[in-house]
């Protein structure tokens, strides 16, 4: 058996003797998350991806752990900006709060879907036309560029969202939750809840943020098992996050600069590589962990100025 052959399985075994832990142990339908679980499953998902990095280096060597550590990193800090739009969703249908973890669940296990799709035609396009590599480091450079001079409050209109308004010609919906269901009858016709139409968009939302992430985790490495396990494991990481960040999303609002910050740099990085610049995984690590750090920090610091200012 290959070492690739053993991680792959390692990976598997792992993944989903961890999402029955996260359901039978961690979570309950329709049970609301308190801060202090959504801290342990937190902890409990980094601490399996830091797992899972340490097992990659002693299995696959130090680069592709630090390029595993890298990609899983950035796409963790990415996932921030999941959230600022998950609580937008929630909150524009009125979603009760005990189906919150069920529904992220379920968003969530269909973003995996998606994205393992997403991933797949990508390798396979990047390994027929290598010039793509280009085009996906000017988009991030673009995307990086834009991202940093977008204020962080202008808040995505639900309304003109493209799936909304393909679900509403498509489907009879109800402004109903539907006592949690999917679909309930109503007046002897089937309709499709709420609920079910947040699934539908936490599932979209994610793929969007994907034509930005993924690209950019082609920047450090074309390891297809790095692409993959950090990915994953970042998005499974979402729900509890969401929990754990909910309230205080807007505590991080210059964090979006740092991660501009980073998505230009492996644009460039990218870009440099058509000229034989081979930028070393770590300087790659370095940036990244620079650039998130600093957003964090200023932004703490940012707002401890101002409820400073405003003598609170």
């Amino acid at each position: 058996m290959s070492p690739l052959t053993v991680t792959y399985l390692t990976f598997g075994v792992v993944l989903l003797l961890a999402i029955i832990f996260d359901l039978g142990l961690l979570s309950r339908r329709e049970a609301t998350i308190s801060i202090k679980k959504a801290m342990i499953q937190t902890l409990f998902w980094v601490g399996l991806a830091m797992a899972f990095f340490v097992f990659l280096w002693f299995e696959d060597g130090h680069k592709v752990a630090l390029e595993y550590f890298s990609a899983y990193l950035m796409e963790w800090s990415l996932s921030i900006d999941n959230i600022f739009v998950f609580i937008l969703i929630f909150s524009f249908f009125r979603v009760k709060s005990i189906y919150y973890a069920r529904v992220l669940l379920i968003g969530i296990m269909m973003a995996i879907i998606l994205r393992i799709i997403f991933i797949t035609v990508g390798i396979a396009l990047v390994t027929r036309f290598h010039w793509l590599l280009y085009v996906f480091g000017a988009v991030l450079v673009y995307t990086g560029l834009t991202m940093f001079f977008t204020r962080h409050d202008e808040e995505m209109d639900i309304e003109d969202n493209v799936v909304y308004k393909f679900l509403k010609r498509l489907l009879p919906l109800t402004s109903s939750d539907g006592g949690g269901k999917f679909r309930v009858m109503i007046d002897g016709r089937q309709r499709w809840t709420t609920v079910f139409v947040v699934v539908v968009l936490l599932a979209t939302t994610d793929i969007v943020f994907a034509v930005d992430s993924i690209p950019a985790v082609f920047g450090i490495t074309q390891e297809k098992i790095v692409i993959y396990t950090s990915n994953i494991f970042a998005v499974l990481g979402l729900r509890s996050l969401f929990f754990l960040l909910r309230g205080a999303v807007d505590q991080f609002s210059h964090l979006q600069q740092g991660i501009a910050v980073v998505l230009v740099f492996v644009g460039l990085k990218m870009l440099v590589e058509y000229f034989d610049v081979v930028i070393p995984v770590y300087v790659s690590l370095l940036v990244i962990l620079v650039c998130i750090a600093g957003g964090i920090l200023y932004s703490l610091w940012v707002n401890k100025h101002n409820k400073q200012k405003d003598g609170v």
